[in-house]
């Protein structure tokens, strides 16, 4: 994906560089899975005034990420919640690996629960819209080549952008904390992923991203908020 006068990638978004040496944080004491997810919604961080740091681990003085006021597109951090251990939260950062958790302390975030998250199903390539266990709205989406497949796991919504280089994401693009771990051999654009409109609907044929119709889109980007997490699973 482009970012201002760079590049969001046809899949990929450019972002922030990851920590140097981060490593895969451990497992916290209480983990939601993803039925549960579906059924309760997300739950996301807002940091307090000042710099957020991301920690390796709970009560660790490693730091992996900054935080700051702002997303590398200009949106107010949200930071999805995975976990918890004791006073310590484990969340998603796009400043972090797709598999690499930061943890918080909660004394330095604001709390919110939302009813939505979303799962993609790839081998069905179906997007569904999940508010408090009920399938709010499943969608038909393109999802990664061969070559470029979608990254599978857990990420979370970190901007919304319209009118965002439409010649190449159309009416809106949905950003996530995500990146493209397989990217196209000299793409320019970054590797963040995204859900955009697109062409392509149903078919296995994108540089990573998800694309969806305009008017699927559209709904998207009225409905989700920032910080709502995205499963994506075979």
């Amino acid at each position: 994906m482009r970012r201002s006068s760079n590049s969001i990638a046809a899949c990929a978004v450019a972002a922030t560089v990851l920590a140097a040496g981060a490593a895969k944080a451990p497992s916290p004491a209480w983990s939601r899975t993803a039925p549960s997810l579906y059924a309760a919604g997300s739950e996301f961080a807002i940091p307090r005034p000042g710099v957020l740091l991301l920690h390796d681990a709970p009560g660790s003085e490693r730091v992996l990420a900054r935080v700051g006021p702002r997303t590398a597109f200009g949106s107010p951090p949200r930071l999805a919640v995975v976990g918890e251990s004791g006073d310590w939260l484990a969340v998603i950062s796009a400043k972090l690996g797709n598999r690499v958790r930061g943890f918080v302390l909660r004394s330095d975030v604001q709390l919110v629960q939302v009813p939505f998250s979303v799962e993609v199903d790839q081998s069905s390539r179906r997007l569904t819209v999940w508010r408090n266990g009920i399938g709010l709205r499943r969608i038909d989406v393109a999802v990664g080549a061969p070559s470029t497949p979608t990254p599978q796991g857990r990420f979370a919504i970190t901007d919304k952008l319209s009118n965002f280089w439409p010649s190449l994401y159309g009416c809106c693009a949905i950003v996530l904390s995500g990146r493209q771990t397989r990217p196209t051999p000299a793409w320019s654009g970054g590797d963040r992923l995204a859900i955009h409109a697109g062409e392509g609907i149903g078919a296995a044929v994108t540089n990573g991203c998800l694309r969806a119709s305009t008017g699927d889109m559209r709904f998207l980007m009225q409905v989700l908020p920032l910080g709502t997490q995205v499963v994506v699973h075979p």
